[in-house]
């Protein structure tokens, strides 16, 4: 996700921003709220990476603590040509993951206990080859910086519906502009899980495979995530919805389909692409990275193994 496509989008949640203030206290409410969005932007830019990490309870690990991870996350960096990210574990039953951070240099991976102990190492490795698409792709950014300004949008609005403001001579928002509360609150959230255009996992998938050189053992790892997402609560996830776009398969419960808001590509149509592109691989292309960064498909992690990564 490139810087311009960023600003655009705050642009755009700005203003989402702006017309909640407005409706609250009218012109000096917009601006009130212009600046509040604005100190809220820059907020976000700086700390969005540890609100998001903290709300899910995240301790970082290191090669003390946790080497087969932190060992598994420095090798596909080092293929993907990428400083080595922070790494965190999430005391989380549902495999999932997802990374985060401003730019490749403050970057961090984040993954679930339950994604460690349900995957292989080479589904394992599949996966944070794919975050580490997120992060060379610069969407992290983005991800992180929406889930926290989607927030503050819901927060406002709901104030709104509370405590209200004026406009011109009315006083309180009235019953109009409660029900526009109302829809705004959940709108800021269904907002958020737009933007991310679903084409950056698609990309993140191809990225991540060329990375690990295995587009199967990433098909694999989706399924197998997908499976467990629709058994495995995610609680923190359930009531903080603005930030399912950030994980690889989407945390919350009965989405399973491509659909107009939906915020992950149908698991079945990631899989048919890396199944195209191990095709792609099995004759003869070469997984690049870039023009001068060819990866060869051939494992670097030796014959796949059916145990957990840990054992």
């Amino acid at each position: 996700m490139n810087y311009l496509r960023t600003a655009i989008f705050l642009a755009g949640l700005t203003a989402l921003f702006m017309g909640v203030g407005y409706l609250i206290g009218g012109a000096s409410g917009a601006m009130i709220a212009l600046l509040v969005a604005a100190a809220t932007n820059l907020f976000a830019y700086w700390n969005s990476d540890r609100m998001v990490l903290g709300m899910y309870g995240a301790h970082e690990v290191d090669r003390s603590s946790a080497p087969e991870l932190v060992g598994l996350v420095a090798e596909l960096a080092g293929r993907a040509s990428l400083p080595m990210p922070r790494v965190f574990l999430i005391d989380e039953a549902q495999p999932n993951a997802f990374a985060t951070g401003r730019n490749p240099e403050n970057a961090a991976v984040a993954v679930t206990v339950g994604l460690m102990h349900q995957l292989s190492r080479e589904e394992l490795a599949g996966v944070l080859a794919h975050e580490l698409a997120h992060i060379r792709n610069h969407d992290t950014l983005l991800m992180t910086i929406t889930a926290t300004v989607a927030g503050a949008i819901s927060m406002l609005a709901q104030f709104g519906m509370f405590f209200g403001g004026h406009r011109g001579n009315n006083n309180g928002p009235g019953l109009v502009g409660s029900i526009l509360m109302m829809i705004l609150a959940p709108l800021a959230a269904m907002l958020v899980q737009m933007a991310i255009s679903r084409t950056r996992e698609y990309a993140a998938d191809d990225l991540g495979a060329r990375i690990v050189g295995q587009p199967m053992w990433l098909a694999s790892a989706l399924v197998k995530i997908e499976n467990a997402a629709h058994q495995v609560m995610n609680p923190e996830a359930e009531r903080n919805p603005a930030t399912a776009h950030m994980f690889i398969i989407n945390p919350l419960s009965g989405h399973g389909v491509d659909s107009l808001f939906a915020t992950h590509p149908s698991t079945e149509n990631r899989v048919a692409a890396l199944r195209q592109l191990a095709a792609e691989f099995g004759a003869g292309a070469a997984p690049s990275l870039g023009a001068n960064e060819n990866y060869p498909p051939a494992s670097p992690w030796g014959r796949p193994s059916s145990r957990g990564p840990w054992g």
